[in-house]
């Protein structure tokens, strides 16, 4: 805790003044960690060159699963860890090979699905009873199967459910191994629901005549954390620079940024960085 409240001021100075001693060379550059959520809805397109005009430092985004961002970071690859699975995170913090973990925005997950809705789910809000029904019909489903954040939601919601999903892999449950815009191209391919994050669906081009099938419910709320990778660990950590990335993405500017993004005057994040 002490130590990133330092590493904190250090780069809270040098954001006020710009530039620091060891950020000043034009090339600065980090990595982050991060989930194809951000980036495949464009959302560090926004940010990014926000960030590199006000400090000169720019921003490599490594954009894989949350289960893979997090051990490319516990392997020192990358300075800053920007994912969403809360528990993960933690247990990554708590394991050393973090600093601390800090809430930074959120949106929701959604069930799309056919116009055809062979599982007679389209406009219910009850997650676990709309799988459960998916499960009953062997309606195709459509899974990332990648240990990313939305694929550990979706694996917490058919337990909740009481399916074991698993057992019908290569049947009604597909898993494609790939991010989120490529999972939604197979799935609307195919025909089956999906489990997306809103953010990717509303800047996803490929709807046909897909739609929203479920949303609302409380368990399908979506957190995403940021946490500085421990430089303790990993001597290759630029530490400044990226706690400079992080106080700004939790600054009121940073915050302010994120409410900004918009597509077809729809908000895909919702800043909620502690105080």
């Amino acid at each position: 805790m002490l130590r990133r409240h330092l590493f904190s001021l250090a780069a809270g100075a040098a954001l006020a003044l710009g530039l620091s001693g060891t950020v000043q060379a034009q090339d600065q550059f980090i990595v982050v960690q991060s989930t194809t959520s951000t980036q495949n809805s464009g959302l560090f397109d926004h940010l990014l060159p926000i960030f590199q005009d006000k400090t000169g430092i720019e921003v490599r985004v490594v954009a894989v699963g949350t289960g893979q961002a997090i051990n490319n970071a516990m392997n020192g690859d990358g300075d800053v860890l920007f994912v969403h699975a809360k528990a993960s995170e933690e247990k990554f913090v708590a394991e050393g090979h973090g600093l601390q973990r800090s809430d930074v925005m959120y949106n929701d997950f959604i069930l799309v699905g056919p116009s055809a809705d062979p599982a007679g789910i389209a406009g219910t809000k009850d997650i676990a009873a709309a799988l459960t029904k998916i499960a009953e019909v062997g309606a195709p489903f459509a899974s990332r199967g990648d240990d990313s954040g939305t694929h550990k939601a979706e694996l917490k919601l058919w337990k909740e459910a009481g399916v074991d999903a698993a057992a019908a892999s290569g049947g009604w449950y597909r898993e494609t191994g790939s991010g989120m815009g490529a999972t939604l191209n197979t799935g609307t391919a195919m025909g089956a629901y999906v489990l997306t994050d809103r953010a990717t669906w509303i800047s996803f081009g490929n709807k046909g005549e897909y739609q929203i099938a479920v949303e609302g419910d409380n368990r399908l709320f979506n957190q995403y954390g940021i946490i500085l990778v421990n430089p303790e660990k990993h001597a290759n950590v630029k530490a400044e620079a990226g706690q400079m990335f992080i106080d700004w993405i939790l600054s009121t500017e940073g915050q302010q940024a994120i409410a900004d993004y918009k597509i077809d005057g729809q908000q895909l994040f919702f800043p909620n960085a502690e105080g």
